[in-house]
């Protein structure tokens, strides 16, 4: 292990874990530019490189990018990536009560644990966790997705009554099934348009839900109003939450036993993970109005997704999500196939890129640190600046996605609908979560049922299942017991 460890210490290699950590967090702050497509752009350049080099690149961007997606989140609400949406719940409301600078202090401590974390696990157990991730078939799929669409009654609250967040998440689900079906091939609800055959791009959406909507929102008000008493303080002098360290902690073991599930991705974790620290918060009412916890759980549980998902991908060939996939794809082009072979024969390449991923995280810490004091003054950018230059940039995100016009003119559709539906009091993020699980919910209950030869059984059979149940169960309980009081006192009204 010592030999690995010197030539991850060399000058040349942590340069380029540097550049490529950096230019990953750069990539996850723009909307539209997701890892997966960062990394897939990258794979073919790989192939002049020293073959460590190239990985050690591929997985400093893979780093960052999970990371850079919570800046723009918190800043502007703008998720930079889909799973930074749980972050912005309540980064951007940190951000306008002037405590910017903490949110993101949170948010690279949050991910700089849940990734080291996670980085340690694989190294430490991938054969082991990889073969019990075997057992994880499509109706655990479906309830690890139902796990996720839980967080829609967690959504709710005093401002968005629990029936208009489950039509919200049911609306959401209702768009993610537009396009092929991928079972039978069929087309649904596509409108003749072809631009609609492959379904509805998430960014487009994340980018028109929130970033146009907040961008309309200030460019109406008379006054942009924010609390500014805090804003002089760094992130030095401003410490981190007492109590925070047991919500990192539940995201990264969250996100990392997501993120070995082959095929499941940090979005999944994100949501799951700040629905479970909802529950053990003491603080639940704060919840959706600035709670730093809730960002703490949500980005160490997608950032414990890196090394969970190289996990199945190193050991068995099997994608944790689609930027193991690319990465996948780097493995092969340099002749090493995922398998046993790749901690034996190919040691000399495997060991190196595994440790790189610990400098990875500590880079993105120290650029996280250093920069946040200057980023979080963003929040004090007049509207008349910020909404044409976010505004071009959402234009840009969108666009640059599939390079077509039509993702854009969806962008704007969705804001305009999205921006109804805030007013009448629906939740965005409700829907927001419907429209990204749900797929993943149909696909897992389709094949389940298949699999099960048309028994609805196949999701209860296996041990694995009745606790997922139970999980599920003890995740609904308390958020219905509270609104059933409440209606029963009168205290909210039912629709």
């Amino acid at each position: 292990m010592l030999e690995h460890i010197a030539v991850v210490f060399t000058f040349s290699s942590l340069l380029t874990i540097a550049i490529g950590t950096t230019a990953g967090v750069a990539i996850g702050g723009m909307p539209g530019l997701t890892a997966t497509m960062a990394v897939g752009l990258l794979v073919p350049f790989t192939y002049t490189m020293d073959p460590t080099a190239g990985l050690m690149l591929l997985g400093g961007i893979y780093c960052g990018a999970m990371y850079g997606g919570s800046i723009p989140a918190i800043l502007l609400n703008t998720p930079g990536t889909p799973a930074a949406v749980a972050t912005a719940i309540e980064g951007y409301p940190m951000s306008r009560k002037g405590h910017a600078g903490l949110a993101l202090k949170v948010s690279v401590v949050a991910s700089f644990v849940g990734g080291t974390f996670s980085v340690f696990i694989l190294l430490m157990f991938a054969p082991l966790l990889a073969r019990q991730a075997l057992a994880f078939g499509p109706a655990e799929t479906f309830l690890l997705a139902l796990m996720g669409l839980a967080g829609i009654i967690s959504i709710a609250d005093e401002n968005s009554s629990l029936i208009k967040a489950l039509i919200a998440g049911l609306l959401g689900m209702i768009i993610a099934i537009v396009g092929t079906d991928d079972m039978s091939g069929s087309l649904r609800y596509t409108g003749g348009l072809i631009e609609l055959i492959d379904g509805i791009d998430f960014m487009p959406a994340l980018i028109g839900l929130f970033s146009m909507i907040q961008m309309l929102e200030l460019a109406g008000m008379h006054q942009h109003e924010i609390d500014t008493s805090t804003l002089h303080k760094t992130q030095k002098r401003e410490p981190l939450p007492k109590g925070i360290g047991k919500h990192i902690a539940l995201g990264s073991g969250t996100g990392t036993v997501i993120g070995i599930l082959p095929g499941e991705g940090a979005t999944i974790a994100a949501f799951i993970s700040y629905n479970l620290s909802k529950r053990i918060s003491r603080a639940k009412e704060l919840f959706g109005k600035g709670n730093p916890e809730g960002i703490a759980a949500a980005e160490s549980g997608n950032n414990g997704c890196v090394g969970g998902s190289l996990v199945p991908t190193l050991t068995l060939g099997i994608p944790g999500n689609s930027v193991a996939a690319a990465l996948m794809g780097a493995f092969i082009i340099q002749g090493m196939i995922p398998g046993p072979e790749l901690f034996t024969e190919y040691a000399d390449r495997t060991y190196p890129f595994i440790l790189s991923l610990f400098v990875a995280n500590g880079v993105f810490l120290l650029v996280g640190l250093g920069f946040a004091p200057y980023l979080a003054r963003i929040a004090l950018v007049p509207p008349a600046l910020m909404v044409p230059v976010v505004g071009a940039f959402a234009v840009l995100g969108s666009y640059a996605l599939n390079n077509a016009v039509f993702d854009v003119y969806l962008m704007i559709a969705f804001a305009l609908g999205g921006l109804i539906l805030k007013k009448l009091g629906y939740s965005l993020e409700a829907l927001i979560l419907g429209l990204i699980l749900g797929p993943i919910a149909e696909g897992g209950f389709t094949q389940g049922m298949i699999i099960g030869k048309g028994s609805p059984w196949i999701f209860i059979e296996s041990p694995i299942a009745k606790v997922m149940w139970v999980i599920i169960f003890l995740l609904l309980l308390p958020p219905l017991y509270s609104y059933y009081k409440n209606v029963h006192l009168g205290k909210e009204d039912p629709v």
